[in-house]
């Protein structure tokens, strides 16, 4: 007998499954699509779509770069303006010598970003100190901003304009939802764009 059985009356996959699916049915859809629209306009509208994060939401912020990027403009064929701050990994680590691992964010978008960009902010717990000023020096400055979180959403969610919250005190079940929450972006942003065409 597989060990998890006797503990949680079920297998460790089935007890994670199902907490997962919990949560994802907890999620408000009308703010995904507020959040697919305010992505949408940017993008229409030639501005950058520029994610960040640290960790698993770093690499969650450089998978939406390469999916939207690459998918969403083969599928429609306009040019998707997506960049992540965590690729350039020397770029990084000057400014967090140099300053502060807490403005390796801000300090980049202080050289790329513009009022018609739109900065994505993924934080499991919300409280990322270098995510929170970018999101803060992106408001400054005209920027949309998006906030995804868990938790209880930590100081990015009533910062961000627009939020994803995965309200779950599980960080592994947040960053599931927030790579759902990318997919599902490629994916509206490719069929709105055939529809138009239709």
């Amino acid at each position: 007998m597989n060990p998890y059985d006797a503990v949680l009356g079920r297998s460790f996959a089935s007890n994670y499954l199902g907490r997962l699916t919990t949560i994802l049915g907890t999620m408000n859809p009308q703010d995904i699509d507020r959040a697919i629209a305010v992505i949408r306009r940017v993008w229409h509208a030639g501005g950058q779509i520029i994610t960040l994060g640290n960790g698993g939401s770093a690499i969650t912020a450089l998978h939406f770069a390469t999916d939207w990027s690459k998918g969403v403009f083969e599928a429609t064929r306009r040019p998707f303006r997506g960049r992540s701050l965590i690729d350039n990994m020397g770029i990084v680590t000057a400014y967090a010598n140099d300053m502060s691992y807490a403005d390796v964010f801000v300090a980049q978008l202080r050289n790329i970003a513009t009022p018609q960009d739109l900065v994505v902010a993924i934080s499991g717990s919300g409280n990322s100190e270098n995510v929170v000023r970018a999101v803060r020096y992106a408001n400054e400055i005209g920027c949309e901003t998006l906030g995804l979180v868990g938790y209880s959403g930590g100081k990015v969610k009533p910062l961000a304009k627009h939020v994803v919250w995965a309200q779950v005190d599980d960080m592994q079940i947040a960053e599931d939802v927030h790579a759902i929450f990318g997919h599902i972006v490629m994916q509206a942003l490719c069929q709105t764009e055939d529809e138009d065409r239709a």
